[in-house]
């Protein structure tokens, strides 16, 4: 994989994103004024943050996260020490499930969490539990996410969607797959793959919901045909030779949104300082783990750990260099696997993101009506403070724009111009 290359030429962060500090202002305008912004260091520009009125007001904080390869920059931000020079400890805290996660996150035993995309906004709008302003700060990675099969449909012909539809009209039994929170990321590739073969995943078959440590063993065990679960699952599906890779979600969306750094509203009104603290020591430690295969190493075997993901680091290391093998024989270096800098691309909370998990929401029938889709994500994505971390780092690009377009695997493009007629569009949905 080719590592990436942090600039220090992105745009310089905009207004709304100005320093409160007159110390931390007075030493970027002079930085700035005689043109050697790029030179000024980051240890002073981060301690120039983490001190005065631009101190975090929460000196420790809690960060719930999941077994999953794409903890990865949580746990390092807190490993490293980078969470210190932002003055700030991260106490990194397993959670068993995604709904443990959102409950913990909405009453306040966990500040923050590593989450799924689709998970904030089912809460901000009250869909799959109670209702909670949040905060999205920062994407955390995008791919490396997989839809899984088991070898026992494998034996049957089915390989991929287009088999795996012909097997499911020829044999006429309930097919049982398995997501990880009702509105999450997890459920939505899923949906969407088995939508673009005309399986509609409401109708003509039954979906589950199963947390992602616990995939493999009901794969196993029988209790579904299929499921979709962030790495190293899915790849341990195969070492254990119960299931096979049938398609990447980055083969769903290419660099698609994935984890990111949530919390509640009512925190980052409390408590903006730290938020911009805790976002910018997990920012930094993404473009740690981006910047070469041997920090990738690095972090796999740390996050292999029993405190951490608890598997072998083998079968973390593989898909996190980008090294993939489906089960089935087939090898190769992909150029999208999981990413978590990439100049801050992947970081950047596009309105169009969080816009999308929006439409599919309205899609499977999780939204009654259509929201105002640009005002949630301008609600919820708090880009002010996402700009505010990326100028204590240093040397993070920022887009042109709040809106970024993709091809999907169907076809369709999606760049956040008309929601409501994108949802609306497709031809297999909830109804």
């Amino acid at each position: 994989m080719k590592p990436s290359t942090p600039s220090l030429s992105g745009p310089a962060p905009d207004a709304a994103a100005a320093p409160r500090d007159p110390a931390r202002r007075r030493l970027l305008g002079a930085a700035a004024g005689a043109g050697i912004m790029s030179l000024v260091d980051p240890l002073v520009r981060a301690g120039a943050w983490a001190a005065g009125s631009d101190a975090p007001e929460k000196a420790e904080v809690r960060i719930g996260f999941i077994p999953l390869t794409d903890c990865a920059s949580v746990v390092m931000a807190s490993t490293l020490g980078l969470d210190k020079k932002y003055g700030v400890k991260i106490v990194p805290a397993k959670e068993a499930s995604w709904p443990g996660v959102r409950d913990k996150l909405v009453n306040g035993e966990l500040d923050f969490a590593h989450v799924l995309y689709g998970l904030v906004y089912g809460v901000q709008l009250g869909a799959g539990g109670p209702r909670k302003d949040m905060a999205v700060l920062m994407s955390i990675n995008q791919n490396g996410q997989a839809i899984s099969l088991s070898n026992k449909l494998l034996e049957k012909g089915a390989r991929d969607g287009a088999s795996l539809a012909r097997l499911m009209q020829a044999e006429k039994r309930e097919y049982t797959f398995a997501q990880t929170f009702p509105t999450g990321t997890h459920a939505m590739w899923l949906y969407y793959w088995l939508a673009s073969y005309g399986i509609n995943p409401l109708r003509d078959a039954k979906v589950i919901t199963v947390p992602p440590p616990q995939m493999v063993a009901n794969m196993r065990i029988g209790n579904m045909d299929g499921f979709c679960v962030g790495e190293p699952w899915n790849a341990r599906a195969i070492a254990d030779k119960i299931g096979f890779t049938a398609i990447t979600s980055q083969g769903v969306w290419t660099d698609h949104p994935e984890k990111v750094l949530g919390t509640t509203a009512e925190f980052v009104q409390r408590y903006p300082n730290t938020a911009r603290a805790v976002t910018a020591a997990v920012l930094e430690a993404g473009r740690f783990i981006d910047a070469s295969a041997s920090n990738r190493r690095k972090t796999a075997e740390t996050i292999a750990a029993k405190s951490y993901v608890n598997t072998d680091m083998d079968i973390i290391l593989d898909r996190m260099l980008g090294r993939y093998s489906d089960g089935l024989g087939k090898t190769w270096d992909d150029p999208h696997a999981m990413q978590f800098f990439r100049d801050g691309a992947v970081n950047y909370p596009y309105l169009s993101d969080g816009m999308w998990f929006l439409t599919q929401h309205k899609r499977w029938g999780l939204l009654k009506s259509h929201p105002d889709y640009l005002a949630v994500a301008r609600q919820v994505n708090r880009i002010d403070i996402y700009k505010e971390a990326a100028a204590a780092v240093g040397g993070v690009s920022l887009p042109k724009s709040d809106m970024r377009s993709s091809k999907l695997i169907d076809g369709t493009v999606w760049d956040g111009s008309n929601p409501a007629a994108y949802a609306d569009g497709f031809k297999v949905k909830a109804s």
